[in-house]
């Protein structure tokens, strides 16, 4: 089966799933990546499958972790703001000094940290009003990071309404990459070249999502259909016109280019790097297929398991299966409320994927690679 061969069922998904996971499917080059809690299809099974969601979320609002954490947002946002204004203050403290250089990387997790707080914001985790959230994304979106918040947050809300959807997705889009052997043979431009050996350029290219992020910011808010467009434009160019100013007033252009440089790359691997593990190398899906909210959100994301140290590095979207069923929760709720869900995948015998960092990323780029097996076939 193909990543873009049609799944009418769960078992048909679960098989799907096990084979890419195992290696039995295009050879051997993933085996052992993943572990899939696969368990038999009960006799009892429910033969209506839009019920499934609506007794799960009783079982997590009856848990308590769909309530608010003002307390821990609170600390989150105290202690992102501290370290964000720190981060300044020593490039201004050592400026004229190549150790300068050396707090770009930090500075990257200062700004990728910044983003994954926005992240929150933007599925109302943090304030529950869309006004608050909105203000709260501006400052942290457009003014902290140079991103278009508004931009950000339309094609982040396709991506959750159809993971993995080929032709609603945007975030499998085949704009630079190819994400299923469909898309590959369709390919025009630079797609069709990139795909020849895009598993081997990803990480490459990864380097670059920082200045993407800001090109696709500035092209969105030239065009209507952003809210608040005009205010995003001037948020987003206080954030631009500050960032190089201050730069090179305070450094030596030298010292500025070689500091935006490392910068923006290791902002683009952050980013990227916490981004490509939760959906890459699941099944792909097109308009015919059709499943329902759980299923399709379940069979398209992978938890990534590591411990607390990755899960605040990663912003929690680690826990991406429990993040796509219930989006509005608290972060900080994500890792009580995975038992729950992988148990209630048990019990209705649906795949429910996980694995360490390392194998995730694996498994993402093995399945890039057979993506891109017609391209490489006509060469």
């Amino acid at each position: 089966m193909t990543t873009e061969t049609f799944i009418p069922s769960a078992r048909a998904a679960a098989d799907d799933i096990a084979r890419v996971a195992d290696g039995t499917h295009q050879g051997n080059a993933d085996r052992d990546v993943g572990r899939i809690v696969r368990p038999r299809q009960p006799d009892d099974a429910p033969e209506s499958p839009g019920s499934d969601y609506a007794r799960l979320s009783r079982r997590i609002a009856d848990a308590g972790l769909l309530r608010p954490r003002p307390g821990y947002y609170a600390a989150r946002i105290a202690i992102v703001l501290a370290v964000y204004a720190v981060a300044w203050a020593a490039v201004m403290a050592v400026a004229g000094s190549w150790w300068v250089v050396a707090l770009a990387p930090v500075m990257a997790v200062v700004f990728a940290q910044t983003a994954l707080l926005a992240h929150d914001v933007a599925h109302r985790q943090v304030f529950r009003t869309r006004r608050a959230s909105e203000v709260a994304g501006w400052i942290a979106g457009n003014l902290g990071i140079g991103m278009s918040y508004g931009w950000w947050m339309d094609k982040h809300t396709r991506h959750h309404a159809n993971p993995n959807h080929e032709d609603r997705d945007p975030d499998v889009a085949p704009d630079l990459l190819v994400w299923s052997q469909r898309q590959a043979r369709s390919s025009r431009g630079l797609a069709r070249v990139i795909g020849r050996c895009q598993a081997i350029l990803f990480i490459p290219l990864l380097t670059l999502e920082a200045v993407n992020l800001r090109v696709s910011s500035v092209r969105a808010l030239v065009r209507p259909g952003i809210r608040h467009r005009r205010l995003e434009a001037a948020l987003l160019a206080v954030h631009l016109i500050g960032y190089v100013s201050v730069l090179f007033t305070v450094l030596p252009w030298a010292h500025a280019l070689m500091f935006i440089a490392v910068h923006q790359v290791v902002f683009g691997l952050y980013l990227g790097g916490t981004f490509a593990p939760n959906h890459k190398g699941m099944p792909t899906f097109t308009g015919t297929d059709k499943l329902d909210f759980l299923r399709r959100q379940v069979l398209t994301s992978r938890d990534v398991t590591g411990g607390p140290f990755l899960d605040a590095a990663m912003g929690g979207l680690n826990y991406q299966i429990e993040h796509h069923l219930f989006p509005s929760m608290p972060t900080a709720n994500l890792p009580r409320a995975r038992p729950i869900v992988r148990a209630y995948c048990a019990e209705l015998g649906l795949p429910y994927q996980e694995s360490r960092l390392l194998a995730s990323y694996r498994m993402a780029l093995a399945h890039l690679h057979r993506a891109g097996a017609p391209l490489r076939s006509r060469h």
